[in-house]
């Protein structure tokens, strides 16, 4: 399950049953400056049916920044208190290094599940990988005060999101203006006074379409004022909000 902030809106957060159809991977994607991103949550259960899946699935994922949560697999690679390596966690190293990931190390060394369970010790079992070579994207946090009732305790890392300012600029003539009124006479007169005669090759064909060209960026220039476009304008943007 994914709750994402109402806030966060504009990115177009979606579910990618599409590409990846796991009942314990949800694959979301979102977007920032007009680039699609990617952020995986995996159950590993007692058998790794969805590290198999990954293991086995082509599947074509570009921009992959995060795969974490609970891979349910003990390694003394992620925890110096477990002294055994396991063959799945290569597997998993597989996985990640495929999606152009590394495994993250978080700022605080402390075990992701914690058991009441007399005779058995806490463990450190939910992981977060991140994009390779990402600067922005490098540790994360294990928060233990936050688990409440939940043996496992949530991690948290930030994804900085670039403010997105798009500015252009256009030439525009208004509608129904006295700008627009004169540049259509003008427009009118030049192709009323192009004298089609002179039309005997393909090269005069073509002077006579670079000088039409010309002549009427004259009256275009003129007549039109530069307007400014951002990513905030609506259809009812008018002189007034200028």
């Amino acid at each position: 399950m994914a709750y994402v902030n109402i806030c966060l809106f504009s990115l177009c957060f979606s579910l990618q049953k599409d590409i990846i159809n796991h009942k314990n991977i949800l694959l979301i994607s979102f977007f920032s400056n007009n680039i699609c991103l990617y952020i995986m949550n995996v159950y590993s259960d007692s058998s790794h049916s969805a590290l198999k899946y990954l293991k086995d699935t082509e599947a074509n994922i570009n921009n992959l920044l995060i795969m974490t949560r609970d891979f349910n697999i003990r390694d003394h690679l992620w925890n110096s208190f477990f002294l055994h390596h396991l063959s799945i966690s290569e597997d998993l190293l597989i996985i990640a290094d495929s999606f152009d990931l590394e495994l993250s190390t978080p700022t605080n060394s402390i075990p992701t599940r914690y058991l009441d369970t007399i005779g058995k010790s806490d463990s450190v079992i939910d992981l977060m990988f991140l994009h390779s070579r990402s600067r922005e994207l490098n540790e994360h946090i294990i928060h233990p005060d936050w688990c409440l009732s939940f043996n496992h305790v949530p991690l948290t890392i930030t994804i900085p999101i670039a403010e997105e300012f798009i500015y252009s600029s256009k030439l525009k003539i208004p509608k129904n203006s006295e700008e627009e009124e004169i540049f259509v006479k003008e427009i009118i007169n030049i192709f009323k006074a192009l004298n089609t005669s002179s039309f005997t090759n393909h090269e005069s064909l073509e002077y006579t379409v670079n000088s039409l060209a010309t002549r009427i960026e004259q009256p275009w220039l003129s007549n039109t004022k530069n307007v400014n476009i951002t990513k905030h304008s609506k259809k009812w943007w008018n002189d007034n909000c200028n």
